[in-house]
This record gives C-alpha cells, sequence and structure tokens, in this order.
C-alpha cells in the first residue's frame, strides 16, 4: 500500500465513523465479539509485520 500524500486525520475520522456505525447496528453482546475478533486479527497482523521487518530480505537478482 501506498500512502504517500494521505492524510493521517483522514485514515483516524474514516475508522472513527467506521465503529460509531458498526456500534449503533449491533446488540452490546455482538458488539463485544465484534471488537474481540477485531482486536485479535490487528494484533496477529502486528506479529506477522514485525516477524517479516525481523527477517533477511531476499537479494535482488537472486
Amino acid at each position: 500500500m501506498n500512502n504517500r500524500g494521505y492524510d493521517p486525520m483522514a485514515l483516524t475520522t474514516s475508522i472513527n465513523t467506521l465503529a460509531v456505525a458498526m456500534a449503533s447496528r449491533l446488540n452490546d453482546e455482538d458488539l463485544g465479539f465484534t471488537a474481540a475478533v477485531l482486536v485479535q486479527l490487528g494484533d496477529t497482523m502486528a506479529t506477522i509485520a514485525a516477524q517479516r521487518a525481523r527477517l533477511p530480505q531476499p537479494r535482488s537478482g537472486t
């Protein structure tokens, strides 16, 4: 993903808007479950990204 020239405030506003829209349509139980699933998804993706950053980068042309 390329984010050159992207406004970081627009990203946080979009995420907040999505969260409010989702929360308004879910009951408390489903909201808690959805939040837990999305936290796990984010944590897993962060772990994958951290692991990738530690791996040696492949050499060009090999």
